[in-house]
């Protein structure tokens, strides 16, 4: 079983309760401006925790750099953190840029994980007369080894200030504007520019930007008795230009209840940016304290022009046919009773899609229809080891599909709009009433299950799936969680069932 982050016996003394998911191409960003120019912009630290969505997925190199937090008022005056990596070799790791003088600093280790969470520390002092002592990038409370593109010297110079923290007038400037620094989070500038390829898609979780402080990463985590990397409360002071971030709200505007609220008492709030449309649905509770499965970009069976988005919980095939398989980066899952949602926004009229779980052992040849498989097809059938049989309804675009699985009695149910097929209970215990199948633990495979869809597409759709493991990217309308107050899915969860989290398969799993 994979705890990434968090898992096992959990320390919960500090909770982070929500992140901001943001998918690339999709212009989401929050920009804010300050009223004036902190004094000392020598001395600063970054702190925050980041999930890759499609991110994890590229592999070129500049300029598909993902800005995470800019300060910018033209494109050659710009302090950035960022991830991807400026030379080609090095997709994939973090960065620190600073166009005014020409550093572009990037880890050379590689972070390319979409199940795990990353805490990213940026310590910068250029006040230290030792070169070598002026900027650290941590990754997960660990100093990473950095590659230097400078114009110039190999370091920074002795007092080598930066963007970040300077004085803008106009928030909603969307092109460059001498003197008007603009910082954006996931964004360049406010105009979009490089929204498709340098947006940033995935989630951020528990921001700090502190003005005058070099602090190490142990301010804001710690390791806990698991061996573990975990996020920690900071009790530290906020200067004036500091602000702590933690996505709990929903607004737009700039304050105390928007998206972008500044929680650390000096009110740096920042906005939802000009044309972004970031908004509620983006507001989640996947984050480093309670890390959900998404669908994995990893491992999927590729077709042709498939892309992820919304921080892994939809993907869309392309215009030239063939067949995609994936699963859920939570697997191995063996013990338990676990409950998911999907829903297909695009069906196709040639496709044939098809929900349900899936052997760890998966052969891309085999696409969902090997001996260990149990999936729900969308012309009604159920299916496994390429032989369908009747079991229920068939379900077309925007129907929601829910699947149940019991591997404590070893059954799995599926729904449609909330209506068991079959007239199954899941609930039922050992009776097992209407299950689609009853032998999932009889043959249970060695690695255990991992929830999957499979599905054939033709030349001239777009098939859309959103997949839902308690923190969907789709409206809710109603809204129900589990039995622990856990995910957030359109139907009833049944009794006993869980989302798939790591706070749940600490105790389930």
């Amino acid at each position: 079983m994979v705890f990434p982050v968090v898992g096992g016996t959990q320390d919960t003394s500090y909770e982070i309760e929500n992140s901001l998911r943001t998918g690339g191409g999709d212009n989401h960003h929050l920009s804010m401006v300050y009223g004036s120019s902190a004094s000392n912009r020598k001395t600063w630290t970054f702190s925050g925790w980041i999930k890759l969505g499609q991110a994890a997925h590229f592999t070129e190199y500049y300029p598909n750099e993902k800005y995470l937090l800019t300060a910018t008022d033209a494109a050659v005056s710009t302090t950035n953190i960022g991830y991807g990596g400026y030379t080609s070799g090095n997709a994939g790791g973090f960065h620190l840029q600073d166009g005014r003088s020409g550093t572009y600093i990037e880890t050379t280790s590689k972070f390319r994980d979409p199940s795990a969470w990353y805490h990213v520390v940026v310590r910068y002092d250029s006040t230290q007369s030792t070169a070598s002592d002026r900027i650290f990038i941590y990754v997960n409370g660990e100093s990473q080894g950095l590659n230097y593109s400078n114009t110039g010297d190999p370091e920074v110079d002795l007092n080598t200030t930066v963007d970040f923290f300077l004085a803008g007038d106009n928030v909603d400037a969307t092109s460059a504007d001498s003197g008007n620094f603009v910082h954006n989070i996931n964004s360049y500038m406010n105009s979009g520019f490089g929204a498709i390829n340098n947006s940033f898609d995935g989630y951020m979780a528990d921001w700090y930007l502190l003005d005058g402080q070099a602090l190490a990463p142990t301010e804001f985590a710690e390791t806990n008795d698991n061996g573990v990397w975990v996020p920690k409360k900071y009790t530290g002071t906020f200067n004036s230009h500091s602000f702590h971030l933690e996505f709990k709200q929903t607004g737009s505007s700039a304050n105390s209840s928007g998206i972008g609220a500044d929680t650390s008492g000096q009110d740096n709030h920042f906005k939802v940016g000009v044309n972004s449309t970031l908004a509620a649905v983006d507001i989640t509770t996947d984050t480093p304290t309670n890390n959900f499965a998404t669908l994995n970009p990893l491992n999927i069976r590729l077709g042709k022009g498939i892309t992820f988005s919304e921080g892994n919980t939809q993907i869309q095939t392309g215009t030239t046919g063939g067949t995609v398989g994936g699963f859920s980066t939570i697997a191995g899952l063996k013990s338990g009773k676990w409950y998911a949602e999907f829903k297909p926004t695009v069906v196709g009229t040639n496709a044939t899609m098809r929900f349900g779980i899936e052997d760890t052992d998966f052969n891309a040849a085999d696409g969902l229809c090997n001996v260990a498989a149990s999936a729900y097809a969308s012309n009604g059938n159920k299916g496994r080891n390429a032989t369908d049989t009747s079991h229920g309804n068939s379900y077309d675009d925007d129907d929601i599909i829910g699947v149940a699985v019991d591997l404590d009695n070893g059954a799995i149910y599926f729904s449609k709009n909330g209506t068991w097929q079959n007239s199954s209970d899941p609930e039922s215990g050992s009776s097992k009433t209407g299950a689609a199948y009853t032998d999932i633990l009889t043959i249970l495979p060695t690695g255990g299950y991992m929830f999957a869809f499979n599905f054939v597409y033709n030349n001239s759709q777009q098939e859309n799936v959103q997949a839902n493991f308690g923190n969907p990217c789709n409206t809710i309308s109603s809204g129900n969680a589990d039995g622990n107050g856990y995910g957030n899915f359109e139907y009833a969860v049944p009794s006993g069932y869980y989302s798939l989290c790591t706070k749940n398969l600490a105790e389930f799993g």
